[in-house]
C-alpha cells in the first residue's frame, strides 16, 4: 500500500446500477463515500457493452430504479426494450440528477483491498498509486462484467481485430469484412443480425444452441407511458414480492394437463408476448419436466419453421436440456439472419476448432478466413470481477483462493472470513435469475441499513458466520434442485473445492428472499458476528 492515503467511511467498487444507488443512499445516511470506477463514465455493464444490437431483455419501465417517484416521472423511455445507448443515457441522467459524479473516481481501478486487523479497516489500493482507508468496502462490480475468452491455440497470432461483446470499443467498423462471431448466447443472438447487415460474410461458431424467443419490441407511445403511470407504485410492489421481480407472473395451470388445442393457442400467444413470455405460459414450466417438454417442443417447431436451411435449423435447435435451464435469449432478427446467404454456421462440437492463424480459424473440416473475430462468449459469471481484485481478509486470507470456483457467501451479501466487506448480487442471491434492478435495490437498501445500524450501536465490525454461510448455500442449492434450472449446462453452475456442482443464484423467489433478509436484520443480524 502507498503512503498517499485518504480516509472514507465506505468505498464502493463500480458505478453501474448498484454503485450509483449505493452512493445516493449512503450519502443520504451521512456516510463519507467514494466510488471507484475503471471506466471513463457511469453505467457499468451498459458502459462497456456497446456491441451492435445490445439491448435489455426486461421491459424498460421495469428495468429502472423505483426509489424516486420524481425520477420515474421525469424520464421517458422510447422503446419497450431499451437499447444500450438509451440505458446508458438513463444512468448518466441519474448521476447528474442526484449530483453523484463528484464522488466517483473514474478511469481508476481497485487493485487490492487488505484488511487491517489492528484498526478494523480496509486498506484499498488503486492503480494510480493512491490508497484509501475505509471502514467498509462494497463490491458493486456486477455479476456479468469480467469477459471470458476461449483458450484457442494460436489466437495470439491472429492479425485482424479481436473483439469481445462485453468490452466493445467505440468506433468499430466491420463493413465489408469477413467476421467470425463466436457464441450464440444472449449477446451473440443480439449482435449477429446487426453484423450480418454490414459484413461481407459472417461465420458463426456455436458450441451450444440456446432457445431464443421474439422480443416483440416496439416504440412506446405517449398513451402507453401514461397508462402505466397511475399503476406504477403498485406494480413495483408486486415486483418486489414476486418470484422473479417482474410486474406480471406466470399464467395459472399446468401445460401437461391442458388440452392439446388450448395449450397450442396459449403457447402461440406467449411466443409473441416478449422475452419471458413463453416461460410464463404456465406456472409449472420451470418445475415439471413433462410440461417443460411441451413448451420446448413448441419452440423447436418455431425454429424449424423460421430457419429455411434444415441443416442450419438442426444445429440451432437446442436438445438435451429443459427450456429455461440456460438463459432464454431475446431475439430481434436472429433467425432471419441465419437465412442470409452471407451467414454460415459451424457447430464446434461436430467440427471443433483446432487453431487460429494470422487470418483464419482452422476447424477439423477446413479453414475459415476471417478479418475480425467477435467473441460473444460471456463472462466469468458472478465471481470473476471480484476475484480479479486482490482481496485479503485477516491473516492474509485471499478471497480469490478461498473462492476458486467455490461460490460461497451468506445471502449473496457477505463472505465469511472477510469482515465489513459486502457484495451486491453475489452467489446465493436472486441476482441473474431475477429482474436484477429489483434485486439491486433490495441489496443496496439492506447493506446501507446494516452499515447505519452498526454505526448506531457503536460497532466497528460485522462478519458472516461460516456455519450460517454453509447452511445458506446448502439451502439455496436444495431449492434450486426442486426446479429444472440445474438440469442444463450453464454459467449458473459453480464448483466447490471437493468437486461438487453448486447452483449459484437463489431461486426461492425475490419476495421470499427479501422477507428472509428483512427478518435477519430485524433479529439483530442473525448469522453475523458483530463486534
Amino acid at each position: 500500500m502507498t503512503t498517499n492515503t485518504r480516509t472514507r467511511d465506505v468505498v464502493v467498487v463500480g458505478a453501474g446500477f448498484s454503485g450509483l444507488y449505493l452512493l445516493h443512499k449512503l450519502r443520504a445516511l451521512g456516510f463519507n463515500t467514494e466510488v471507484i470506477e475503471a471506466a471513463s463514465g457511469v453505467g457499468g455493464t451498459w458502459h462497456w457493452n456497446r456491441y451492435p444490437g445490445a439491448r435489455c431483455d426486461i421491459p424498460s419501465v421495469e428495468y429502472s430504479y423505483s426509489f424516486s417517484r420524481e425520477l420515474e416521472t421525469d424520464w421517458v423511455w422510447t422503446e419497450r426494450y431499451a437499447a444500450q445507448p438509451e440505458i446508458l443515457r438513463y444512468l448518466e441522467h441519474v448521476a447528474q440528477r442526484f449530483d453523484l459524479n463528484r464522488d466517483i473516481r473514474f478511469n481508476t481501478r481497485v487493485t487490492a483491498a487488505h484488511w487491517d486487523e489492528a484498526t478494523s479497516q480496509w486498506q484499498v489500493a488503486l492503480d494510480n498509486g493512491e490508497s484509501i482507508t475505509a471502514r467498509h468496502v462494497v463490491m458493486a462490480t456486477g455479476c456479468l462484467s469480467a469477459p471470458k475468452l476461449p483458450d484457442w491455440k494460436g489466437i495470439e497470432s491472429f492479425q485482424g481485430q479481436v473483439l469481445h461483446t462485453g468490452h466493445w470499443p467505440e468506433g468499430v467498423d466491420l463493413t465489408g469484412k469477413r467476421v467470425a462471431v463466436v457464441g450464440t448466447g444472449s449477446s451473440g443472438v443480439q449482435a449477429i443480425p446487426q453484423i450480418a447487415k454490414v459484413a461481407s460474410h459472417v461465420t458463426v461458431f456455436q458450441r451450444t444452441p440456446n432457445f431464443a424467443v421474439p422480443a416483440s419490441n416496439h416504440p412506446l407511445t405517449d398513451e402507453m407511458r401514461a397508462a402505466v403511470q397511475p399503476d406504477l407504485p403498485a406494480l413495483r410492489e408486486v415486483a418486489r414480492q414476486s418470484p422473479l421481480g417482474w410486474f406480471y407472473g406466470a399464467r395459472p395451470g399446468s401445460a401437461k394437463a391442458a388440452a392439446t388445442e388450448e395449450r397450442a393457442t396459449r403457447f402461440e400467444e406467449q411466443w409473441n408476448a416478449g422475452t419471458t413470455g413463453l416461460l410464463l405460459a404456465y406456472e409449472d414450466l420451470l418445475f415439471d419436466e413433462e410440461s417443460n417438454a411441451h413448451a420446448a417442443n413448441f419452440a423447436r417447431g418455431k425454429i424449424a419453421a423460421l430457419v429455411k436451411d434444415p441443416e442450419k435449423a438442426r444445429k440451432l435447435t437446442p436438445q438435451g436440456f429443459p427450456m429455461g435451464s440456460r438463459r432464454l435469449c431475446s431475439e430481434i432478427g436472429f433467425y432471419d439472419s441465419m437465412n442470409r446467404s452471407n451467414v454460415s454456421l459451424v457447430d464446434v462440437r461436430e467440427d471443433p476448432v483446432l487453431e487460429v492463424t494470422a487470418d483464419a480459424i482452422i476447424t477439423a473440416s477446413g479453414s475459415h478466413p476471417v478479418d475480425a473475430i467477435v467473441f460473444a462468449t460471456g463472462y466469468h459469471a458472478m465471481l470473476g470481477a471480484i476475484s480479479a481484485i486482490d482481496v485479503r481478509g485477516p491473516n492474509g486470507l485471499s478471497l480469490k483462493q478461498e473462492w476458486g470456483d467455490n461460490p460461497r457467501s451468506y445471502l449473496g451479501l457477505a463472505v465469511a472470513g472477510f469482515p465489513n466487506l459486502f457484495t451486491v448480487t453475489g452467489p446465493g442471491s436472486p441476482s441473474v435469475l431475477s429482474n436484477v434492478v429489483v434485486s439491486i435495490e433490495q441489496h443496496v437498501e439492506w447493506i446501507c441499513h446494516c452499515i447505519a445500524a452498526l454505526r448506531d450501536r457503536g460497532a466497528h465490525r460485522i462478519e458472516a458466520d461460516p456455519a450460517a454461510e454453509v447452511a445458506w448455500m446448502e439451502h439455496s442449492n436444495e431449492i434450486a434442485h426442486q426446479t429444472l434450472f440445474p438440469r442444463g449446462p450453464s454459467w449458473y453452475l459453480g464448483k466447490t473445492k471437493d468437486g461438487k456442482t453448486v447452483f449459484m443464484p437463489y431461486v426461492g423467489g425475490v419476495g421470499a428472499y427479501r422477507a428472509t433478509c428483512t427478518e435477519i436484520a430485524q433479529a439483530g443480524y442473525t448469522g453475523f458476528h458483530i463486534a
